[in-house]
């Protein structure tokens, strides 16, 4: 494990933001950085989701993109109410939202960063059985940090993100999942 992305015995595999618009984000940061290309994925829709107690839809689109060695997102919530997005931002605001880690125990992990203060807010369940959750880290970094198994559906997903990052020259920025 790389020390500089190791968090409370975690890798970190990606950096959030939240933005009011996805697309406009990912085109911005290719340019300005470099990071891509972006993948849009629109609308995605939960089989399960609970936060603070409560159901929650938080129906979202997203843009993933590569910058270095970590995924960039960018994310944007398309659904009314509560969420783990709207416990920060606005529909209109932008910023740092969670860094992603991945783990082998899901259970253990809720309980090590509970232990490290850090409780479990959102847990939620897509509609291809990949369970996740957002851990309230509000207190100690300002953020949540998202967690989720490293599965091989998961694991063939940023591999497929940063395989097109190689080489890339800045052509077509923006992408779909097809």
């Amino acid at each position: 494990m790389n020390a500089a992305r190791d968090f409370l015995g975690h890798a970190v595999v990606q950096v959030a933001y939240h933005v009011p618009d996805i697309e406009a984000a990912a085109l911005a940061m290719a340019k300005q950085t470099g990071a891509g290309p972006f993948f849009i994925s629109r609308n995605i829709q939960l089989a399960q989701s609970e936060h603070r107690g409560e159901a929650c839809p938080f129906v979202h689109s997203s843009a993933y993109g590569q910058w270095g060695s970590v995924m960039i997102e960018f994310v944007q919530q398309d659904s009314p109410g509560p969420s783990p997005f709207r416990d920060l931002f606005q529909a209109h605001e932008r910023g740092l939202h969670h860094m992603a880690v991945m783990t082998s125990d899901l259970n253990a992990s809720y309980q090590h960063f509970e232990d490290h203060g850090m409780p479990r807010a959102t847990r939620a369940v897509t509609h291809s059985g990949v369970e996740f959750a957002f851990l309230d880290a509000l207190e100690t970094l300002g953020h949540f940090i998202e967690i989720y198994e490293a599965s091989p559906q998961l694991l063939g997903f940023y591999e497929r993100v940063r395989a097109a990052a190689v080489g890339w020259q800045g052509e077509a920025p923006i992408r779909s999942f097809r």
